[in-house]
């Protein structure tokens, strides 16, 4: 096996400091990822979107909105595969993204839907965007807003997000307990396109968590690219997400787990993962 290794771009101002023998960074600014981690999660990490999707859209589509609102905004888009999910349902879709590397996916990802003018995907921050379209439902998957760096950030994505919804604003978020099982190295060589190292570390009490995903993906000339990046999971309390919500003009706001978005869960701290479902 040939090796090619091409010098990673950092994105971000960065202050390393050791956390626990891993070398964590001190981002400056929301997180917004290189062009080998985003060929990485392009060719891994959809599976999560294309499981979550069509429960999201069983659950709008059933809702008075849902029925005659066919609009969706996807919020930390990454490589469009919640949203080609959705375009393929007949939905007009934008995406929305930090990471200009990532929309290059979802661009090529959902080409035939852009070319006909049933989607778009723009580059921007989740705490800090203005668009002229309007949305009956917004959704926002992967704990992507856990990727937010405080909760004043959190805030202004909710304000944001509440100035172009029309219905729904369903999205997921790591809990406390949940990132606990961040504290470990895993290697994924489970076939030849990519060698992928994570190592995760969380404390339990802390307000971040690190992972350090580093490695090797195959180039469509067969060559090896070598990637690196630190990603950070923000701890937010489900009880100030739930005051931040309403406190952004979100009157109706309730955690659920993915399987049962209908109904509400009353210890969302217990679960890993909880789905946050809010309307008007």
């Amino acid at each position: 096996m040939r090796l090619h290794l091409t010098p990673l771009r950092c994105v971000a101002q960065v202050k390393r400091k050791p956390l626990g023998g891993l070398m964590v960074a001190g981002v400056n600014q929301m997180q917004s990822y290189s062009q080998g981690f985003a060929r990485v999660y392009n060719l891994r990490w959809s599976g999560f979107a294309r499981q979550v999707a069509p429960l999201i859209l069983d659950f709008y589509a059933a809702t008075p909105i849902g029925h005659k609102d066919k609009t969706v905004l996807d919020l930390c888009c990454g490589t469009g595969h919640l949203a080609v999910y959705f375009l393929e349902q007949g939905y007009r879709v934008v995406g929305l993204d930090l990471s200009e590397h990532m929309l290059e996916y979802a661009r090529e990802n959902a080409r035939q839907y852009i070319d006909s003018g049933q989607a778009a995907f723009v580059q921007g921050d989740a705490s800090n965007f203005t668009l002229d379209e309007r949305f009956g439902l917004v959704v926002s998957t992967y704990d992507a807003l856990n990727h937010l760096e405080s909760e004043k950030a959190l805030y202004k994505c909710f304000q944001c997000v509440y100035a172009v919804c029309d219905g729904y604003f369903i999205f997921d978020l790591n809990t406390r307990s949940g990132l606990r099982r961040w504290n470990n190295v895993y290697v994924d060589e489970s076939d030849e396109d990519a060698v992928i190292i994570t190592h995760g570390m969380y404390d339990g009490t802390g307000d971040k968590a690190w992972t350090r995903i580093s490695g090797f993906v195959r180039l469509p000339n067969g060559l090896y690219e070598r990637f690196a990046e630190i990603v950070f999971n923000t701890v937010f309390e489900m009880k100030k997400v739930s005051d931040l919500l309403h406190d952004a003009g979100w009157k109706n706001t309730y955690f659920a787990r993915i399987q049962d978005l209908k109904t509400a869960i009353d210890e969302p701290e217990k679960e890993g993962r909880v789905f946050v479902v809010a309307s008007k």
